[in-house]
């Protein structure tokens, strides 16, 4: 062997390999060639097993790397490694048929061939395994956030994101669908349902990513942006081929189409945007697909700006209770009230409808209920200790509270430190939908009844667990929604009196206080005294009142003459 010939070809080999970052067999071959011949190498074969057990068990994949037609069978050089994976790796090395056996220096040259083979292969794998376990998702065995990411920051690069619509969209329910089929087969329906996706894919930049569990993300050519929807709004997938057993999956899904303001986007704006509209699809009762528009972006800003003004709002006193009169049908007086917030903020007298669903969200719809309820509190002291004629009042809480343990000791600390009878306390739950939230409800009515506060089910009949919620739990007001009520754009405004007559019928039977809510006409007024439903709330007697309105009222003992 030529020593001059064998390091020149040795270090070719090792510069081929460097300038590679990644590499397969057809390159390794083309890079290994000239080497291969200085060292008289008739065959270069790897054999790879997964494992010590594989290899024991004889499974194994094969790759040739050289190959000169010329192969000597017998007296290979062999050489087995143990990979840090636990994969068993032997570089087999024959020598050319009738040539001379290797010398010493040769094998020793052949052993640093393998050595140098060996080290880069292990890199390129290695380099390929980091690769995949970033950018794809291991379960799915497809690409991941991190992927979608790196691809949309080329895209904004290049200026071809204006070319695609961004889809992120969450499988509905599919928790059920893996306690129904298992979650072995929910995987395969799962890889089914993006797998139909894919197949609308193959435009360079498209892709569909999983971010987590059952959301993922998409980056769509614009002219597929229906065919896409059309599969996520519903497909049935068969995950039981035998048996044709299959299940029906569907999305809720944001949409964002990237245009062109003339400032530059980022991955991040891309990302913020499509999760803002998939977050509100996917709480939406009315739609599974929202897009994202500058209206869209309007109401987000104003509801980030919500969010951050409440603390200071709330330490600043600015949420106000406005009183709405509950009044007696058969002596036109108040029979009690139902405290309702306003904020005053800026000067200007926020709408409930505008707060109130941006607190519920989160936890300070809970703050704000115990500030209302301190509110009340104060007021009514302040009534009793001038002296007038105090009414119950009845005070929202939210459905959020159900979990908060120690709900009861806190109503009660308010009460007591504001020193106010609890008679003049009653407390307005809404209706429940789960049976975690239910038994909650249930242990909170209890709790309260015992310690001497009213209880009232608010928006009775809007539900569909109402008649179970007054069945079940031992309330003291049932509050009838105004959609009970008949009017004149009802089709079948008989039918409805019928069942409003029963609903109250069957409360009173049940000895259940009743109070009819949104009266606002004088036949909806009449149709209350017919079914001795004595109670009512609405514009017809009186709007909201502001706490100096209603304390004139009050105190006058006011009567409505209407």
């Amino acid at each position: 062997m030529n020593t001059t010939n064998y390091l020149t070809a040795l270090e070719s080999f090792i510069r081929k390999l460097q300038q590679l970052s990644d590499a397969d067999t057809e390159q390794i071959s083309e890079a290994m060639s000239e080497l291969c011949y200085v060292l008289r190498l008739g065959k270069v074969e790897v054999v790879v097993y997964e494992n010590e057990a594989a290899e024991r068990l004889g499974s194994f994949t094969a790759s040739c790397y050289y190959d000169s037609g010329k192969a000597c069978k017998t007296n290979p050089i062999s050489k087995r490694i143990v990979a840090i994976d636990d994969k068993v790796i032997f570089y087999n090395i024959c020598s050319i048929e009738g040539e001379e056996e290797w010398s010493k220096e040769e094998r020793n040259s052949i052993n640093i061939f393998i050595a140098v083979l060996s080290t880069f292969r292990e890199k390129f794998r290695l380099t390929k395994l980091a690769y995949h376990m970033t950018y794809y998702d291991g379960d799915l065995d497809m690409y991941n956030l991190k992927q979608f990411m790196k691809c949309t920051h080329m895209l904004c690069r290049s200026g071809r994101i204006y070319e695609f619509v961004v889809v992120r969209f969450n499988l509905k329910h599919f928790s059920v669908v893996n306690q129904y089929i298992g979650r072995q087969n929910g995987t395969l329906v799962m890889k089914k349902f993006i797998g139909f996706i894919n197949d609308l894919l193959g435009d360079e930049g498209e892709l569909v990513c999983r971010i987590g569990g059952d959301n993922f993300i998409s980056l769509v050519k614009s002219e597929k942006l229906q065919s896409v929807i059309d599969i996520l709004s519903g497909t049935n997938i068969i995950y039981d081929e035998i048996s044709n057993e299959r299940v029906f999956v569907n999305t809720t899904v944001g949409v964002y189409t990237v245009t062109d303001t003339g400032q530059i986007i980022l991955p991040t704006d891309i990302m913020d945007r499509v999760s803002m509209a998939a977050q509100i699809a996917k709480n939406s009762p009315n739609t599974d697909i929202v897009c994202f528009d500058d209206e869209l972006f309007a109401r987000i800003k104003r509801k980030n700006e919500i969010s951050a003004s409440f603390p200071k709002a709330l330490e600043d006193r600015e949420f106000l209770v406005y009183y709405q009169p509950k009044v007696a049908i058969d002596g036109r007086h108040i029979a009690g009230a139902e405290a309702l917030c306003r904020w005053m903020h800026n000067g200007r007298l926020v709408s409930p409808g505008e707060f109130i669903p941006v607190l519920e969200q989160g936890r300070d719809i809970c703050k704000l209920d115990f500030y209302m309820l301190d509110a009340v509190c104060k007021d009514i002291r302040r009534w009793l200790d001038n002296g007038m004629d105090v009414v119950r009042i009845s005070v929202n809480l939210s459905r959020r509270h159900l979990s908060y343990v120690d709900l009861l000791d806190r109503i009660t600390e308010i009460v007591d430190r504001n020193n106010v009878p609890h008679k003049y306390i009653e407390i307005e739950l809404t209706e429940t939908t789960t049976d975690v939230e239910f038994k909650d409800l249930k242990s909170i009515i209890g709790g309260l009844q015992k310690t001497g506060f009213s209880t009232s089910v608010d928006d009775f009949g809007i539900g569909y667990s109402s008649l179970n919620l007054i069945k079940e739990l031992p309330w003291n007001v049932l509050k009838l929604d105004k959609s009970l009520l008949p009017d004149k754009s009802d089709e079948d405004p008989v039918k409805k009196g019928i069942m409003f007559n029963y609903i109250v019928a069957m409360a009173q039977e049940m000895g259940l206080e009743c109070i009819s809510e949104g009266v606002e006409t004088k036949e909806q007024v009449q149709l209350l005294a017919d079914n001795k439903c004595n109670l009512a709330q609405g514009f017809y007697f009186d709007k909201p009142l502001p706490v100096d309105e209603f304390e004139t009222r009050l105190d006058k003992n006011y009567i409505y003459d209407r």
